[in-house]
């Protein structure tokens, strides 16, 4: 791009930012354009054999070395695009992780899904069909195995599960099934999946568990009940009538 002088106004830089723009824009056509094909080559190439200097001609074997370069270079163009294809068709049924640039804000935010399909355009782009939206190629972040991918979701599951909770001194009773799923699915996870729990949200698990053992009532089932809630309990009650029974 050509250098961009900015007008001096009252001492400071002023910056047209929209003519920064536009030449920026007319630097990248002009490098899109500047790409040469093997039919421009060889145009150019007979342009420099009718116009070289009658009295210092270029020799044949000059000619020669810079057509093997070129076709070189293009081949090796060829077979870099050839394996870029195959890999991207090696992602299908593959679990990915995506960086995602969003083209209005410029925000970047990760996306993980599975590759359902490869879609090529003819301008050789390379699209990837992720949770039925397409992304380009170039955002492919990191590709994973099955294993890893359900670990991690696994463990993803459980933080959002605990995130749902109160504060550990807020719990009551009425949260004993929410955390008992959690636990469930905890231990319901292979060695392996557990490693990819974080051990703070498996310490927070911990202390919901802790405080709930205190605050559940006295049941048949739980015949232990909790801390907070053994004074007055039912089994008090039928205490005290059995005494009385007794009396009578």
């Amino acid at each position: 791009m050509a250098q961009y002088t900015a007008p001096v106004k009252n001492g400071e830089l002023v910056y047209d930012y929209q003519k920064l723009k536009n030449e920026k824009e007319q630097s990248e056509k002009t490098q899109a354009g500047s790409k040469l094909g093997y039919d421009q080559f060889l145009t150019l190439l007979c342009a420099e054999m009718q116009y070289q200097d009658p009295l210092e001609p270029t020799s044949n074997t000059e000619y020669v070395a810079q057509l093997a370069t070129f076709s070189q270079l293009e081949a090796t163009l060829s077979l870099q695009t050839t394996e870029q294809s195959n890999m991207a068709n090696g992602l299908v049924g593959k679990y990915v992780i995506l960086n995602v640039t969003d083209s209005t804000t410029g925000k970047q935010s990760y996306v993980d899904g599975k590759v359902d399909y490869v879609m090529h355009n003819p301008d050789g782009s390379v699209m990837l069909s992720v949770n039925n939206s397409l992304y380009p190629l170039e955002d492919l972040d990191t590709v994973a195995d099955s294993d890893y991918y359900e670990a991690t979701g696994l463990a993803k599951s459980i933080e959002s599960m605990l995130a749902m909770l109160p504060d550990v001194e807020d719990i009551t009773a009425e949260y004993e099934t929410a955390i008992k799923q959690i636990r469930d699915l905890f231990d319901g996870m292979t060695s392996y999946q557990q490693q990819f729990v974080d051990p703070d949200a498996l310490k927070k698990l911990q202390a919901y568990e802790a405080q709930l053992a205190k605050v559940k009532p006295i049941t048949p089932e739980n015949p232990d009940g909790g801390e907070d809630t053994t004074e007055g309990s039912g089994s008090t009650e039928g205490s005290e009538k059995t005494e009385g029974t007794e009396s009578v």
